[in-house]
């Protein structure tokens, strides 16, 4: 029987390339047995991630958040998984792109008019925190050590919306936290970084 020649070319072929085609096959059953023996992947968990970096104070939106896949041993106490209730929820602090989120990471649930920004501080007198209570109206001011300047007002009757609690100190001070605009959290920003801020009480505005 007369074999056709497009059989004879292949097999002409297949002589030429032989060593190149066993290493493949090689390379392809290597591959499969690598795949068979490697152990499964481990188990993960969905949790809330930051998708950005979010500032102390703010409520994140469902545009601030990303869902995280994480092994389960590596899944921090206390995160937060999808679907979680964030309403009057705000960060007592700043949190990096991608970092999980953790009850840890908010304050109890507050109230915070529209407009508004929750924003935590630390007083350095911890005695004067545990005076205040959440409703209280503040006035804000920054201090400098220089008795040549008088105080500067930062804001005018804030509410206080949060007292985390936690060890109280002389040396550390006491976390606050205040409910006003974002102008005057943006002077408080900047007064942290260069002075002392210091709070006298007010009537109730309400």
């Amino acid at each position: 029987m007369r074999i056709p020649s497009v059989v004879r070319d292949l097999l002409r072929a297949a002589r030429w390339h032989r060593r190149l085609l066993a290493g493949v096959a090689a390379a392809v059953a290597v591959y499969f047995g690598l795949v068979a023996l490697s152990p499964p992947a481990p188990p993960t968990v969905p949790v809330l991630a930051a998708a950005r970096d979010l500032t102390g104070g703010a409520a994140p939106s469902s545009d601030d958040l990303r869902t995280l896949e994480l092994p389960v041993d590596a899944v921090p106490e206390g995160a937060l998984t999808p679907g979680a209730d964030l309403t009057a929820r705000v960060l007592s602090g700043p949190v990096r792109s991608g970092e999980p989120l953790t009850d840890a990471r908010f304050l109890a649930p507050v109230s915070v008019p529209t407009g508004f920004l929750a924003y935590p501080f630390r007083i350095d007198d911890a005695d004067i925190s545990a005076l205040l209570r959440v409703g209280d109206h503040l006035n804000l001011y920054a201090a400098t050590s220089s008795s040549a300047e008088s105080a500067i007002l930062l804001a005018r009757a804030v509410r206080v919306v949060a007292l985390p609690t936690g060890p109280r100190t002389s040396t550390a001070g006491a976390l606050i936290v205040v409910a006003t605009t974002p102008a005057a959290v943006a002077r408080l920003a900047q007064a942290t970084a260069n002075s002392r801020i210091t709070v006298a009480l007010t009537p109730d505005t309400s």
